[in-house]
């Protein structure tokens, strides 16, 4: 099949067809909507001959494949990214032009699928986006959420959740497939297989769930490549009793399709309760298990020899949710296939490879044996003779040493017996990496280091990125622009090529110009939040953001008490103010609907900004705005506009941050500690073109360990007492005194867990250097421009080819044409 014509006559010819075939209407007649399904399925022609023929190639070379297994994938606009990836938006614009159509009301109507939370979803996003451009042969594999990711509303400043409906008005970018439906099976028991394999066991299941891909393809820029994206949506295999329904008992008779729909009905259901968490584990399981029949049944041929797995197929465990896959491997080779216990082992240490997103303990997911024997017993059991076999071999490499046995050990017996699903990865995978040069450091001494000293050469570093197609081109065409103009558009897919516009920082006109054009983004910011959220911001004051998922570590606490602190200096008179910069402080954050400690910080930020914002006496000073329902769509627009990026997380505790790197590739000077990316980030652009801050990991640590105590520089420090005592009064709550405000209020000044009181006085000062930099527009805009042109280093292309050389050992395979 010859792909459509790049002409504006071609394009106009296909979404007419589609208006009248497609939707079955008149242009003339045709809803919004309607043009926009139009639209995206004309673009998706555009892309389908080159999918097929990926499709059709990797069946022919079976070249060596990434399988990207992760439980999020926040994809962000669609409409976008493909125009661009395909060179169509001119060709598109021009045809919807000719027949009265705005293109940009299509774009609005687009509903972004929320199928992430935060960075690890928006990582997996960028990552196939690269794989592609780079040509590497690759699915993706996850789960399609009927609900994604809550929709945020406040009500009288509280984050309350509603369900996030992305599907209600239809997504053409995906295919359903359900004829390549996949039988997931849960509870039950085991029994001994007659007169076979003394390693194998029968799983005798309780139940059963067919799990419906739905194909998405992903698009390389510009190369002709289309890999693929499956999603798994779950559904009963008996979704109706006729019988019963005819008796009377209505929802009896649909019991079992919304048992089994639950599966895949919602993000992250709420784990607090024992039913929630057995619903995450389903979910894992299903999408895994799934995924994985499915390549070694659809992808293989029938009579490929399973031996040579490793050389075909690398699974790349993007954190712990998909960690099952490794006993479901082992039960596929021992059971199904009647491998010995030692052949399968074998084989499924060469296949995975585990990537750990995070510091914190509790992040690390564990499964009670008591659930996971419940759910899937012959997991448990291949799990108990892995742990067996691996603590026999610690045994022998450390006599004696029981202590660190039972650290290393798979299974858990205390607070109650359970499953460490990291342990298991570490175990199980030829490689485990860290997402940032601070984090492995920290993973490899700290988190993981029993294991790392066992297997020193397991280990490795791939520092994070984020595609420039996205959070550059498309985000910021302004910027890129004037890129393209200096430098050519060779950065696009090779980002390092911005080290070109170093030079042009000493050069007064292209400040100028960059200058700009980072005023009509803010400019664009501006009138996006009044018409999306009735927010009015300045447009030239400087844009202080700090979005990201609302967690302790990640301080939004710091941040809020430099605001208060500013606010409390200015209404004592402690601070002129004519000497305060005007500032918009930008917040964008989604608190866990369980995170208690999480949402009320979201009030008292909503407290603060309401009191800052309606105080005349600050004639525009300061601003607060928040947001609600923060996304991938409303990050491309601030991230633009923004002049100060804050990355203010307890050093140590962040394991990379990929909204650091955005900032930075698009001008914005970061104020931040010595966490995560920030590290990189901070060398690569020079310390006179970032703001440090804060105590480092090893000063943290001893600090933690000599006893911390939050009090003592709550007692000691004027200002910062000052800041919290006015919070405490009830100032910004209509002087209620209880509820948020006196939980935060006890928590940092008892607790603290994250130090943000022994980092508020370097905090403080970093930010006067912040004021006295922007008070020199020409120095800031060369420290903004020396930004953008030293992080070509944060591509998403350099991070997936650090996985090609350091992990999965599978190359560029380059389509005809």
């Amino acid at each position: 099949m010859a792909a459509p014509d790049h002409s504006v006559e071609a394009f106009t010819w296909h979404f007419l067809h589609e208006i009248n075939y497609g939707q079955g209407v008149d242009l003339d007649r045709a809803s919004a909507n309607d043009k926009y399904l139009a639209l995206a399925r004309t673009v998706r022609h555009y892309l389908s001959t080159r999918w097929l023929e990926a499709l059709r190639n990797q069946y022919h070379d079976q070249a060596k494949t990434v399988a990207y297994l992760s439980a999020e994938f926040l994809l962000g606009p669609q409409l976008e990214n493909a125009l661009l990836a395909t060179d169509l938006e001119d060709i598109a614009a021009e045809a919807l032009r000719l027949l009265g159509v705005d293109i940009d009301e299509l774009r609005s109507v687009e509903i972004e699928p929320g199928l992430g939370n935060g960075g690890l979803g928006r990582l997996a996003a960028c990552f196939i986006d690269s794989l592609a451009t780079l040509n590497v042969p690759s699915v993706g594999y996850g789960i399609r959420y009927e609900y994604g990711i809550f929709r945020q509303t406040f009500v009288d400043g509280k984050q309350v959740e509603k369900p996030d409906h992305w599907l209600r008005l239809g997504s053409p970018w995906e295919i359903p497939h359900p004829e390549n439906a996949v039988d997931v099976a849960f509870g039950g028991r085991t029994e001994e297989v007659e007169g076979g394999s003394p390693d194998a066991r029968v799983w005798v299941p309780d139940w059963h769930v067919t799990a419906v891909p739905y194909n998405y393809m992903v698009p390389g820029y510009r190369n002709g490549r289309v890999n693929t994206l499956r999603l798994w949506s779950a559904k009963a295999q008996h979704e109706f009793d006729l019988q019963i329904f005819n008796a009377g008992d209505y929802a009896e008779a649909v019991r079992a399709r919304t048992f089994a729909e639950n599966i895949s009905k919602v993000l992250y259901p709420e784990d607090s309760t024992p039913q929630g968490k057995e619903l995450r584990l389903q979910q894992q399981y299903f999408f895994v298990a799934a995924s994985l029949r499915d390549f070694l049944e659809t992808v293989l041929p029938d009579d490929y020899d399973l031996h040579n797995l490793p050389n075909r197929i690398t699974w790349q465990l993007n954190d712990t949710h998909p960690v099952i896959a490794v006993p479901e491997l082992m039960r596929i080779l021992v059971d199904e296939r009647g491998w010995a216990w030692d052949e399968a082992w074998a084989v499924t240490q060469k296949v995975f490879a585990y990537t750990c997103h995070t510091l914190l303990p509790e992040a690390l997911e564990v499964w009670s044996v008591d659930l996971l024997g419940r759910l899937l017993p012959r997991h448990l059991e291949i799990i108990y003779r892995i742990n067996e076999e691996f603590l026999e071999e610690l045994r022998t490499a450390y006599p004696g040493d029981e202590l660190r046995v039972r650290r290393m050990s798979i299974i858990a017996e205390q607070p109650e017996r359970s499953v460490r699903m990291a342990h298991l990865a570490t175990v199980a995978g030829f490689k485990v990496n860290g997402v940032a040069a601070l984090h492995s450091e920290l993973l490899r001494d700290k988190v993981l280091n029993d294991f790392a000293e066992l297997w020193p050469d397991k280990f490795t570093n791939v520092t994070n990125g984020v595609t420039p197609r996205r959070f550059v081109r498309l985000a910021n065409p302004g910027l890129s622009g004037l890129i393209t103009e200096a430098i050519g558009d060779g950065w696009i897919t090779d980002l390092e090529q911005l080290r070109g516009l170093e030079p042009l920082a000493e050069d007064a006109e292209f400040r100028r110009r960059f200058r700009e054009i980072k005023g009509a983004n803010k400019t664009r910011l501006a009138a996006v939040l009044k018409e999306r959220d009735g927010i009015e911001i300045a447009g030239d004051a400087m844009l202080d953001a700090m979005v990201k998922r609302l967690h302790e570590y990640k301080r939004q606490s710091l941040k809020l008490l430099h605001i208060v602190s500013l606010y409390e200096g200015i209404t004592s008179g402690r601070l002129p103010l004519e000497s305060v910069t005007p500032r918009t402080f930008m917040f964008g954050a989604k608190a866990a609907p369980g995170y208690v400690r999480a949402k009320e910080t979201i009030e008292l930020i909503n407290a603060v900004g309401a009191t800052i914002n309606n105080d005349a006496s600050l004639q525009g000073r300061l601003k607060v705005a928040f947001p609600a329902n923060y996304n991938v769509g409303l990050a491309e627009t601030l991230i633009p506009a923004a002049d100060l990026s804050e990355q203010i997380s307890l050093a140590g505790k962040e394991a990379s941050g990929t909204g650091n790197m955005k900032f930075a590739l698009n001008g914005a000077l970061t104020i931040g500690t010595d966490d995560g990316a920030n590290v990189e980030i901070r060398e690569l652009v020079g310390d006179d073109n970032f703001f440090l801050f804060g105590m480092t990991e090893p000063e943290a640590a001893d600090l933690q360990a000599s006893g911390y105590d939050p009090g003592k520089y709550y007692e000691s420090d004027p200002q910062l007492k000052a800041a919290l005592d006015l919070i405490a009064s009830g100032a910004f709550t209509g002087g209620e005194r209880g509820g948020a405000v006196a939980s935060i209020f006890s928590s940092l000044t008892e607790r603290d867990r994250f130090m943000a009181l022994a980092d508020f006085r370097s905090y403080m000062d970093a930010q006067d250097r912040v004021e006295e930099a922007y008070a020199d527009h020409e120095a800031w805009s060369r420290s903004a421009v020396l930004n953008v042109a030293r992080s070509g280093f944060f591509s998403s292309d350099r991070s997936i080819q650090d996985y090609l050389d350091r992990i999965w050992g599978a190359k560029p395979v380059h389509q005809a044409g």
